[in-house]
């Protein structure tokens, strides 16, 4: 049996028993640490081994691999910890040519196609996601400035990290690309004065970040609208882009940090904060592409930093978030869990089990892969910023001291 066969070769520590089709009953691994079990069906065997990447979560959400002792996450830990311990051979030149040929094939994302994927995944219901974010609706990864912060105070932190690399003064023009739900934007417009302009591709997150500013009296200070990046007109004091830059495409890099260029006064500053790789480019993972992010890529920073240079900005400051997304996903995964049954109700088990492995999935990613945040700070002059970064540091603490008085916006 093939699949036998591979995992023969991969499980080496840890504790994993398979009962495959045919009932045969397996043992991996050197018996150390927590046991995870699991039942394969013929069908869900052969989606594995014909690819491991993609069949693996399809045979998890299609019921082809159920678990009868731990959970998908236990069961992706256990083979993380393996693939940690193999040898894996250097990028070739070869290899890297066929990622970048694959990628640009993937992710043309041209505004018809970047409007059809954003609707796969953020036009979903808005139910969903209230069950498993924090109040303020933040979708991307939290800033946990201490070990025992709750979500809800790391995507607060998140925020307040942003605006101090920001340096908001009252009245500047900021243009929010990729503006989700509003949280980030109606922050900037209420806690410090900015006047700011929010763009989606989601019609229910358009929505939502309106009534939000509406119910917040901030209409006057936060507008949202549904617009393309590649169509705003600015200029903007301010440019912040919030875990939208993942759904841009390789292709569409230096076109993206142009239009940053064109919309971004002489003395402004750009904050973006993106997934990305500390490897060389390449491909977006098979279920992930196909099941949750279609068109989504996850940007090696050699690649970021070359369309920077193209367009010819001013890179100010990078910051590496190394594990903050996985505990942000820790996070949302236990909360996931815990309103399981409640969203079964809004859609059903299948999709539940989809969502199931690709919070533990991406949450691996950064345990164990190659994933981190970075958070890259821009201008179009050297002297458009202090030339240390305590301005940074006294901003952030200085929102903190207020934070406590402050009115926060929330989730309506």
């Amino acid at each position: 049996m093939l699949l036998h066969f591979m995992l023969t070769h991969l499980v080496k520590v840890g504790r994993l028993s398979v009962v495959f089709g045919d009932g045969t009953v397996e043992n991996y691994g050197d018996g150390s640490g927590p046991p995870v079990a699991a039942r394969l069906t013929h069908a869900g065997a052969r989606r594995i081994v014909l690819d491991a990447e993609l069949g693996l979560g399809e045979a998890y959400m299609e019921e082809d691999l159920v678990l009868d002792r731990g959970d998908i996450w236990d069961l992706l830990d256990l083979l993380g910890r393996n693939f940690e311990r193999r040898p894996f051979p250097k990028h070739t030149v070869f290899n890297r040519v066929k990622a970048n040929l694959l990628r640009r094939l993937q992710q043309m994302n041209d505004r018809v196609a970047a409007r059809r994927n954003v609707a796969h995944h953020y036009d979903l219901s808005v139910d969903l996601y209230r069950r498993f974010l924090d109040e303020d609706m933040q979708y991307s990864c939290a800033y946990f400035a201490r070990g025992d912060m709750t979500l809800e105070e790391a995507q607060a932190a998140k925020k307040a990290h942003i605006a101090a690399k920001l340096r908001l003064t009252p009245g500047a023009r900021v243009l929010d690309i990729g503006c989700g739900w509003g949280g980030l934007g109606l922050t900037l417009a209420g806690d410090y004065g900015a006047r700011v302009t929010g763009v989606t591709l989601s019609t229910e997150q358009l929505a939502i970040a309106n009534q939000r500013a509406d119910a917040a009296d901030l209409g006057a200070l936060a507008k949202f609208q549904l617009e393309d990046y590649r169509d705003v007109r600015g200029p903007f004091d301010r440019i912040v882009s919030v875990g939208m830059f993942e759904h841009v495409g390789a292709p569409n890099y230096r076109t993206f940090f142009e239009r940053i260029a064109e919309l971004l006064t002489d003395d402004g500053v750009a904050l973006i904060h993106s997934i990305g790789r500390h490897e060389p480019p390449n491909v977006t993972n098979a279920f992930i592409r196909k099941y949750i992010f279609p068109g989504g890529c996850i940007p090696g920073l050699s690649e970021v930093t070359a369309a920077v240079e193209a367009a010819g900005m001013w890179i100010t400051d990078i910051e590496v978030l190394r594990l903050h997304y996985a505990q942000t996903l820790r996070c949302w995964r236990e909360r996931f869990m815990a309103q399981r049954q409640a969203i079964a109700l809004i859609y059903d088990e299948r999709f539940c089990r989809m969502w199931e492995f690709y919070l533990a999935v991406s949450e691996l990613s950064f345990r164990a892969g190659d994933h981190m945040v970075f958070q890259l700070q821009l201008a179009k002059r050297a002297d458009a910023l202090p030339i240390t970064r305590d301005y940074m540091v006294d901003g952030e603490r200085g929102m903190a001291v207020a934070g406590a008085g402050r009115r926060r916006v929330r989730a309506r």
